[in-house]
């Protein structure tokens, strides 16, 4: 009889060679299903990644309406071809960053900055 041993959560399990096909199909599936879970957690990101309307309205938390809006207000960029729109997420990461608000302290730095660089009107 043939055995081979394998390791699973700690334990050593036993697989006879009558067993192994159903030991492969069973791994093959695991992998598989960690293949999903690491694409499901972080997406395979090309050099520039383009959304959809709707994509791009789950990406900012935002309904579709509002990105239209927004569109036509000219507070998104956007790239037209035809009828359809598409968003960078880069722009998109960078129009998220664009509405950061400055704390207190980097307030006071960027007062104090400009105060020594003596751009004070007289």
């Amino acid at each position: 009889m043939f055995v081979i041993s394998l390791k699973n959560n700690n334990d050593m399990t036993a697989i006879s060679f009558n067993d192994l096909p159903e030991a492969v199909t069973e791994l093959t599936r695991k992998v598989d299903e960690l293949y999903r879970v690491i694409n499901k957690v972080q997406p395979q990101e090309t050099a520039d990644q383009f959304l959809t309307v709707e994509q791009t309205a789950e990406f900012l938390t935002l309904s579709v309406p509002t990105i239209y809006s927004k569109v036509s207000r000219r507070e998104l960029p956007y790239m037209k071809r035809g009828k359809r729109l598409y968003f960078a997420r880069k722009d998109l990461e960078a129009y998220l960053q664009g509405g950061r608000v400055k704390t207190v302290k980097e307030i006071e730095a960027d007062a104090d900055q400009y105060l020594t660089k003596g751009n004070r009107r007289a």
